[in-house]
């Protein structure tokens, strides 16, 4: 009986359909809500608008930080 499963096979989860899309939210990042966050997170003009997805051209990239090593 080698290659015989007892159990039936399942599906692996729920299966996205077609019918089923995520809806996009359009959001105002001028809303009143929107710049009281901004305030709070950015400390100038540019991080304000690279945030917002609006980079200068030839703005240095950030670097990632690496992670620490927890036994270290």
């Amino acid at each position: 009986m080698a290659g015989k499963r007892s159990k039936p096979k399942r599906g692996k989860g729920k299966g996205t359909s077609e019918k089923e899309q995520k809806v996009v939210k359009e959001v105002d990042i001028l809303s009143p809500d929107a710049m009281l966050n901004a305030y709070y997170v950015c400390h100038n003009a540019a991080a304000c608008l690279e945030l917002r997805g609006f980079p200068w051209p030839g703005s240095p990239k950030k670097k990632k930080k690496a992670k620490k090593l927890a036994g270290r």
